[in-house]
């Protein structure tokens, strides 16, 4: 009879167990994808009480090895994943799959009172591997340039890395910060400086240049005239089940994709 009792208790217990997991959900890290996914989260817990999301940031490459090491339900990334980070996955039993949640350009930013209207991709490239150090270069004042640049870490510097650098080293006196907030606070509060960010963290502090021309907008992301347009992107182990599968779905779902526009991202469709 004892032992009958135990085994009951334990197998209450699993399911308890299984449960909770199953309604907790974490989330790790594009700090660019992170005020996506902290809206979609609020809202989804609103409508689904029984649900816990905890979300945090650190930079794609954080949200790549938690989605690795196990620690994290979904990895936020706003690029792709690497070849390299594919197959350190695959060698540990993971399966990445990615999920679009949201479109974004990489905006070029400067000083508000900085007259330089437009920037051509090379002398962005010529800026930050430290060929062009003087406003002056580029139609500005004569003004010296302050490279501000994310950290290697961040998946807004591998995409910048990859579509304005094309794999240039970014010059060794760059500022290199750890997320798009810090970037938009130095580059507003230093008059020779340049930087760039996800489109969701653009400010009236600051001015957004046009790349060749092209501001980054809703038409010029979407059809690709924007050459720092990206996708954003939330990976998880195989394919989302479960609460997890749920929560993507919403925010893939229009009432999702207005709370990306309302965090000054650009929707999907």
């Amino acid at each position: 009879m004892k032992r009958t009792i135990l085994i009951t208790i334990i197998t209450v217990l699993s399911v308890m167990g299984l449960y909770a997991k199953g309604n907790n959900i974490t989330c790790s890290g594009s700090t660019t994808v992170l005020p996506v996914a902290q809206a979609a989260a609020e809202a989804f817990m609103d409508k689904n009480p029984s649900v816990n999301i905890s979300v945090r940031g650190g930079g794609s490459g954080v949200g790549v090895a938690a989605l690795q090491n196990g620690t994290a339900d979904i990895g936020n990334s706003s690029r792709p994943m690497k070849a390299k980070e594919i197959t350190q996955c695959k060698s540990k039993g993971i399966n990445p799959t990615p999920y679009a949640v949201a479109n974004d350009g990489i905006a070029i930013v400067v000083h508000k009172n900085n007259p330089v209207k437009n920037i051509t991709i090379a002398q962005i490239t010529a800026i930050y591997t430290g060929k062009i150090k003087n406003w002056s270069a580029v139609g500005g004042p004569n003004l010296p340039i302050v490279v501000i640049s994310r950290d290697v870490a961040s998946g807004t510097f591998e995409m910048f890395n990859e579509k304005a650098l094309k794999g240039a080293k970014v010059e060794s006196s760059a500022q290199m910060l750890a997320s798009n907030n810090a970037i938009v606070t130095t580059v507003a509060s230093t008059p020779g400086g340049i930087g760039y960010a996800g489109l969701g963290y653009v400010t009236d502090d600051i001015r957004v240049v046009s790349v060749e021309n092209v501001i980054p907008s809703e038409n010029t992301v979407k059809n690709g005239t924007y050459k720092m347009a990206r996708k954003l992107y939330m990976f998880t182990n195989g394919k989302a089940t479960g609460e997890v599968a749920r929560f993507i779905s919403f925010i893939q779902s229009a009432e999702g994709q207005a709370l990306v526009v309302r965090q000054g991202f650009i929707s999907l469709n």
